[in-house]
């Protein structure tokens, strides 16, 4: 196990988030978004469909120090951006060029609520990264002061 493992295992937490908080922000952006720039099999546009990431978490620790630090990663990693399935929800907006004949309009399937769930957890997610990137920090730094007199 190196000096620098647990800033890296740190690093990669930070980076999965940033990209869950970017990730987040963009359905956030986006939820009022009816035209996606897909069309379905009648033709009709689809609208903006909510993403998430999906993490991997790489070797635990114990693993990580049973191989002796070769091979596998501690850390975490995003595999894949992933849409979400569920259905969109339908307003009724007779108005709307993207309106059905009964004059409802299909709507991205982003619950704000939900996404400002998301970003707090993220940010939780992130500033707990922050912190253990600092006990990490400290540490090294201790480590070169022993020896000093």
């Amino acid at each position: 196990m190196g000096l620098f493992t647990g800033m890296e295992i740190s690093g990669s937490g930070l980076t999965a988030q940033r990209l869950r908080m970017d990730i987040i922000s963009n359905n956030i952006a986006n939820q009022d978004t009816t035209r996606s720039g897909q069309v379905d099999a009648n033709g009709k546009p689809i609208p903006y469909c909510r993403e998430y990431p999906i993490f991997q978490a790489g070797a635990s620790f114990s693993q990580f120090l049973e191989n002796a630090g070769t091979g596998t990663q501690p850390g975490v990693s995003v595999v894949d951006i992933a849409q979400d399935a569920s259905p969109f929800p339908m307003v009724y907006n007779p108005t709307s060029p993207d309106a059905n004949a009964q004059g409802y309009v299909k709507m991205p399937n982003v619950n704000l609520t939900q996404e400002m769930v998301d970003m707090i957890d993220a940010s939780r997610a992130y500033e707990a990264n922050v912190s253990a990137l600092n006990a990490s920090k400290e540490m090294c730094s201790k480590a070169l002061t022993i020896g000093q007199g």
